[in-house]
């Protein structure tokens, strides 16, 4: 919704990565492990940050590797979608796709990647919007006035 808003091209790292092996998120991390995954991740985002006027969405271990978030501080503006581990749960408790949450304490794990996560997020972002449980017209309202104001400060 938002790269239309702004007439721009909307790229996902995680679909990049399932476009160019043939393969689901969840295969390769069954095949290559996480560290496998991450080394792709990487390796897209750093591709993908260099497109111009794109919005990216990154999945949301990307921070982890210091590599990705200096791509993506120093080649655009970084908006952290920031939620609480229990709305992060009541979105994602169905979602088979997502490796990291499978035969475990989902929301136990969630909170874990919070702790680990958020600090990072944090470090990069230009802009923090808390996400709840709002519809994504809703953040979209609220995002767009601060993206129009960060973009004319740093212009």
């Amino acid at each position: 919704m938002l790269a239309s808003e702004l007439g721009k091209v909307f790229h996902d790292s995680d679909l990049e990565i399932e476009r160019r092996t043939g393969a689901r998120i969840s295969l390769i991390f069954d095949i290559e492990g996480e560290a496998g995954f991450r080394a792709r991740e990487t390796q897209v985002l750093d591709q993908l940050t260099q497109l111009s006027n794109v919005v990216l969405a990154s999945g949301g271990g990307a921070v982890l590797s210091a590599d990705n978030r200096e791509h993506l501080s120093a080649r655009g503006l970084v908006v952290y979608l920031h939620g609480q581990p229990k709305d992060l749960w009541h979105r994602t408790r169905h979602d088979r796709s997502r490796p990291l949450l499978q035969n475990t304490d989902a929301l136990e794990k969630l909170s874990l990647l919070y702790r680990e996560r958020d600090p990072l997020y944090r470090e990069i972002a230009d802009i923090v919007i808390d996400t709840g449980r709002q519809s994504a017209r809703t953040l979209l309202t609220q995002l767009l006035p601060q993206l129009r104001e960060q973009c004319r400060l740093s212009a």
